[in-house]
């Protein structure tokens, strides 16, 4: 957007580099509030990304970017909007705009990864494998270019020459992106080789797009004040940081550095609002750990396999078990002002926003029994349900089968039982079949005599549903004939519309 164009500079910025499994959205708010100018998400592949769809969150009033098995791949908050640089893993200019489309209302740039020498990025001809391809460079940049209203930068490594090094980034100006980052290191070399400062400088004095320098983190960045020193040897406009940042995020501050107990209780502290991931809570505090991982607490923090043991490790179960239920008030708030809507037909499921509220029905009545009991008065065969759990917050969904027919709750519920009654719910609703709730027409039946024994070889409890049933049977047949009459030509079988 033209706002993102005017507040984002690259020139004299400090940047939290892409790391992958680091720079999820808690590190990214970390280094923020240190004093980060921009922070970088962890390269994201192309392919993967364009399977997702967008979603707000507005439990955690975050925009999540969803996998089609329900896995979070990009998560994201307005507080980073105009901060946060998308990077994407991709070898392919169509997909790779694709996926820069999807996300450009959420964040501040593009950026396309042109360095990682890890296996998973190169073999697919992404990463480090674009080097040796300038043509392909050139035709994703261009692409995305054209494509996008928000800047795209991109992240290299350095070629065995100077010569060839500025030659591409020439190149690369020549696209139209608004920065580049340069890893001082070739792609053969790993972080303990020491950072080639002269072939950033060359670089920086042959283009006049900022250039942003990376690579300092093993020895010549430890301290805030040692950024400084980094843009001078190297002659870049900017700064960004992968390890020092990861390490220990109060790198970005001028107060700094903090101690790093008090740096992974504030990491902690977003990791919970967010709700990340544990394994991922788990691998940044391990690395920001460092030497002390065999320490009593990193001996706890390995052995934890939950978010509220990771806290139990860090003594913050109080702030853990608050958390959780202010997340778990805001869903409640959520779902309850979600008003019932009209069934919609998603590919061959109807679905409608129902959840399953056990205080409005009767002790012992659900509607999966009354389902059962219209099923069999039907001559049809048992509903069939189908459950599912998805892993951000561990609930669940159901789909129920009856006549052929699917049905589900677009609202996912807390245990596996009310799923198929929000299920059974929508069912019944949408077949204009009776649910069993209090209030409902007749249902005074449903608990009028005492539950004693055996009826005709049936439960006190079956036999009330049964009249219950075949009472309101009796009034829905009634109005039926009634329409007919009036000339209202509307399905018995469809729901009434909303006024």
């Amino acid at each position: 957007t033209a706002a993102s164009l005017m507040q984002l500079s690259f020139r004299n910025i400090t940047a939290l580099a892409p790391m992958v499994r680091v720079g999820t959205l808690p590190m990214r708010l970390l280094a923020l509030d240190y004093g980060a100018d921009v922070v970088y998400c962890e390269e994201l592949i192309d392919i993967k990304m364009a399977q997702c769809h967008r979603v707000v969150n507005d439990v955690l009033e975050t925009v999540d970017f969803v996998a089609p098995d329900d896995r979070v791949m990009f998560r994201t908050c307005e507080r980073e909007k105009d901060r946060v640089i998308f990077q994407m893993g991709t070898a392919d200019p169509d997909r790779a705009l694709v996926v820069a489309r999807l996300v450009e209302k959420d964040v501040a740039a593009i950026d396309v990864n042109m360095g990682c020498p890890k296996e998973y990025s190169t073999k697919g001809g992404m990463g480090a494998a674009l080097l040796s391809d300038p043509d392909k460079i050139e035709a994703i940049l261009k692409k995305l270019v054209a494509g996008v209203s928000i800047p795209v930068t991109c992240k290299i490594r350095i070629l065995p020459t100077v010569e060839e090094t500025v030659s591409l980034v020439r190149r690369i100006e020549k696209t139209g992106v608004t920065a580049v980052a340069v890893h001082g290191r070739l792609k053969e070399e790993r972080p303990r080789h020491p950072v080639h400062c002269d072939y950033i400088q060359a670089v920086a004095q042959a283009v006049s797009i900022p250039v942003i320098a990376n690579g300092g983190s093993l020895d010549l960045v430890k301290t805030n004040a040692d950024i400084e020193e980094f843009r001078k040897a190297t002659g870049a406009s900017s700064v960004m940081l992968a390890r020092a940042a990861m390490w220990n995020a109060s790198v970005f501050s001028n107060q700094g550095p903090l101690p790093v107990e008090r740096v992974m209780e504030e990491y902690l502290k977003y990791a919970i609002q967010y709700d990340n991931n544990a394994f991922n809570t788990k691998y940044c505090l391990c690395q920001m750990l460092r030497d002390k991982v065999e320490s009593p607490l990193g001996k706890q923090l390995q052995a934890a396999q939950t978010s509220a043991e990771i806290c139990k490790a860090y003594g913050m179960q109080e702030l853990f078990q608050q958390t959780q239920e202010r997340l778990q008030a805001r869903r409640d708030t959520l779902q309850s002002s979600t008003e019932p809507d009209r069934p919609v037909v998603d590919g061959d499921v109807t679905t409608m926003a129902v959840k399953f509220e056990r205080r409005e029905y009767p002790p012992r009545v659900t509607p999966k029994m009354f389902l059962l009991e219209w099923s069999r008065k039907e001559k049809l065969e048992q509903p069939l349900y189908e459950t599912v759990q998805r892993s951000q917050d561990r609930a669940f969904q159901s789909i129920v089968t009856v006549a052929q027919k699917r049905y589900r709750s677009s609202l996912w519920e807390k245990s596996k039982k009310f799923a198929e009654q929000a299920a059974a719910v929508v069912c019944l609703r949408v077949l204009g079949v009776p649910e069993g709730r209090i209030g409902e027409e007749d249902s005074g039946l449903v608990c009028k005599r005492k539950r004693e024994g055996k009826m005709n070889g049936t439960t006190e409890e079956e036999g009330n549903i049964k009249r219950h049933i075949a009472a309101i049977q009796q009034e829905t047949d009634k109005s039926e004939a009634a329409a007919v009459v009036s000339g209202d030509h509307h399905r018995p079988d469809t729901p009434p519309e909303q006024p």
